[in-house]
């Protein structure tokens, strides 16, 4: 009964070290964003769209 506790034990601290580290590389990755001009779609949005908030 002992051997089946300290094998889930060890399970559960694998896990855990696991989504920590996945959880930190996660954290220090990088994220970038096209800037506005380079995207072709939007030019298309803004002709096709109207402004509910400008008045006329």
């Amino acid at each position: 009964m002992y051997t089946v506790l300290v094998v889930s034990i060890i399970i559960v601290v694998i896990v855990l070290l696991l989504s920590v580290i996945t959880t930190s590389k996660a954290y220090d990755f990088k994220h970038s964003v096209d800037p506005l001009e380079d995207n072709p779609h939007l030019s298309n949005q803004e002709e096709n769209t109207t402004d509910p908030n400008k008045k006329s």
